[in-house]
């Protein structure tokens, strides 16, 4: 079982920009029945993402500057819900709606 940390403040994007290993950035619209639904399935199947990833969920309605930063920073068009994998500071993987999957997360992780 994963938990999710909150992202509420920019520097905790140079934080991971600066990190070593693999995060994910889940960014979710409070407001929105698809980004519900997308979250939902991906906590369902997040099981399958092998080794030490940590888990970021932004709350974009709440922190809509977080939002723009980490697009600003890696270089990704903003969209909600959306999954970023970063690697080593390096977004390797940026999936919204129906085309997130922690599936699609491993396999990208193991190749």
């Amino acid at each position: 079982m994963h938990n999710w940390t909150d992202l509420n403040q920019t520097s905790q994007i140079d934080s991971l920009k600066n990190a070593e290993g693999y995060s994910i950035i889940f960014k979710h619209s409070t407001r929105c029945s698809i980004s519900l639904m997308a979250k939902r399935s991906f906590e369902r199947d997040w099981d399958v993402i092998p080794g030490q990833v940590s888990f970021y969920f932004l709350d974009l309605i709440n922190h809509r500057d977080v939002s723009a930063y980490i697009a600003e920073t890696f270089k990704v068009y903003h969209e909600s819900p959306q999954l970023l994998l970063i690697k080593d500071g390096e977004c390797i993987l940026d999936s919204s709606h129906s085309d997130i999957s922690a599936d699609e997360v491993a396999e990208v992780m193991n190749s």
